[in-house]
């Protein structure tokens, strides 16, 4: 999906799952080890599930033990990162690509 100024939340909504919608849009995140990359080591690339923008490659994916997807470095330019700090301490930086937010 192109994300321009008339893209509105009910276009993301038809398009993505309500799981989905949550983390992409609402800056929400799954619980700690439920996601179906946490485990996997496949080679290729990882893309946002909401505009398909390459952000990670498999070459920089390492276990952490934190139960989420870990890596190293991204692909440069793809990810802005927005630290959380909503619970007075820095959380588990928000990942922002330019086509979903």
């Amino acid at each position: 999906m192109q994300n321009n100024s008339s893209t509105q939340e009910s276009e993301w909504r038809a398009v993505l799952s309500p799981e989905q919608f949550r983390i992409l849009r609402e800056k929400g995140t799954e619980m700690a080890g439920t996601g179906k990359y946490n485990k996997f080591y496949e080679d290729g690339v990882y893309n946002c599930v909401g505009c398909d923008a390459p952000l990670y490659k498999s070459t920089t994916k390492f276990d952490s033990g934190c139960g989420w997807p870990a890596f190293f470095d991204a692909i440069p330019g793809a990810i802005k990162r927005h630290d959380d700090v909503s619970f007075g301490m820095v959380c588990m930086p928000h990942i922002l690509t330019p086509e979903t937010h």
